[in-house]
């Protein structure tokens, strides 16, 4: 048939450019000594920065609300499916993350990719009348949301603050929107968050963060980015992320009461989908005592001592390691059939760590995207730091 024999030999260009994803089965509870295909390997490809994802205390609080509350949700929000769970997770982000905003209230999600695309469509106002800013090295969720908002959009490129001060100064629209990652997803580095919003507030502008990788990680509570930065005002919109640091599932958006009822009324992605069952939204509760507590503060110490530990033992020639003080550390390799055969070379000494190559990134940057947990331990940061110094020093003698 025509239609598969083209699938096939585009799935086939893929595999000749190095380009094709894999799967691999988990057998284990997401944590750095994790069981792959029947094999132990240690992980340093999660997002699970603070440990959290098998942490007891947050496993007995989903089964605790699957008793409460049951299995699933049943219907969207606005039907049936908000449950106490919900309501008071909400409640709780919005004590927690709204110390940095104005007249603050949260709003819960399945999924930050949905959160991100119901704020930049619920925002935008009309055709004409809105204008985003997109940040050029946003997360696909950012770009995909601007899209669907159907309203100008300018890219400008990467903490280009000049860049961005002239497009705003040059739009007429009435709704301006910023929009930008506040660490980058592939990268790891940071926005230049004080200054986005002093523009922002210079022009009457919101803006979005979207603090996937920072919240819980960042700041002396956990509070993320904003709190990293010490920013309050009305003109953020903020979302995080709770599958990644919070060790659970879905997102929230966390802004001014005005934004999230509008969100309730107008945004698609929160209108018309089924509730998250409601002992994740119980089992979050318990996530955010320990990420608010000492717990929390000592995870979010010691993964900061384990990414010093990485900064300081790479001794790299010719793979270029990019500057990062978070959790997500990258290593540029450059093309993607050496990526990949490097990537195979840490997998088979039980060394797992994530191969992203384009689109993902731009071409000619295909890197080792090694992400760092409180769950690691000195010693297995050290494995990782002596692996790929001796198989970058080998490979280039070989050359």
């Amino acid at each position: 048939m025509e239609l598969i024999t083209r699938l096939q030999q585009q799935l086939q260009t893929l595999e000749e450019r190095s380009l094709i994803r894999r799967r691999r089965t988990v057998d284990t509870p997401c944590a750095p000594r994790i069981t792959v295909d029947g094999r132990t390997m240690l992980a340093f490809c999660s997002n699970d920065y603070l440990g959290l994802a098998s942490h007891p205390h947050i496993v007995a609080a989903l089964k605790e609300g699957a008793g409460l509350y049951g299995a699933g949700s049943g219907a969207s929000h606005l039907i049936s499916g908000h449950s106490r769970a919900h309501a008071l997770l909400e409640e709780r982000l919005a004590a927690f993350v709204g110390v940095n905003l104005e007249s603050a209230r949260a709003l819960y999600f399945c999924t930050g990719y949905m959160a991100n695309l119901a704020v930049l469509t619920g925002l935008a106002v009309g055709d004409r009348d809105t204008e985003i800013f997109s940040e050029a090295l946003n997360h696909a969720s950012l770009i995909d949301g601007t899209r669907l908002a159907r309203v100008t959009t300018r890219v400008y490129p990467h903490a280009d603050l000049d860049a961005l001060a002239a497009l705003l100064a040059a739009s007429r629209a009435a709704t301006k929107i910023v929009v930008t990652d506040s660490v980058f997803s592939m990268d790891g580095d940071m926005a230049p968050l004080p200054e986005l919003l002093a523009l922002c507030e210079q022009h009457g502008a919101w803006l979005v963060v979207d603090d996937a990788h920072g919240f819980g990680a960042l700041g002396d509570n956990g509070r993320g980015a904003l709190e990293h930065f010490g920013l309050h005002s009305p003109n953020l919109v903020y979302v995080g992320t709770l599958g990644k640091s919070a060790g659970v599932g879905g997102a929230f958006v966390c802004a001014h009461d005005a934004v999230i009822e509008t969100l309730i009324q107008k945004a698609r992605p929160y209108i018309f989908t089924t509730a998250a069952p409601p002992a994740m939204a119980h089992a979050l509760l318990a996530s955010l005592d320990i990420i608010a507590g000492d717990e929390g503060r000592q995870r979010r110490a010691h993964l900061q001592a384990l990414v010093a530990q990485w900064n300081a033992g790479l001794q790299l020639r010719h793979w270029q390691p990019l500057a990062s003080t978070t959790a997500i550390q990258p290593v540029i390799i450059g093309e993607n059939a050496a990526m990949m055969d490097i990537a195979a070379c840490l997998y088979q000494q039980g060394l797992w760590v994530g191969a992203i190559r384009p689109p993902t990134v731009p071409v000619g940057t295909a890197r080792l995207r090694v992400t760092l947990s409180a769950g690691h331990t000195v010693q297995e940061v050290e494995q990782l730091i002596n692996a790929v110094n001796h198989l970058e020093r080998t490979r280039h003698e070989l050359e």
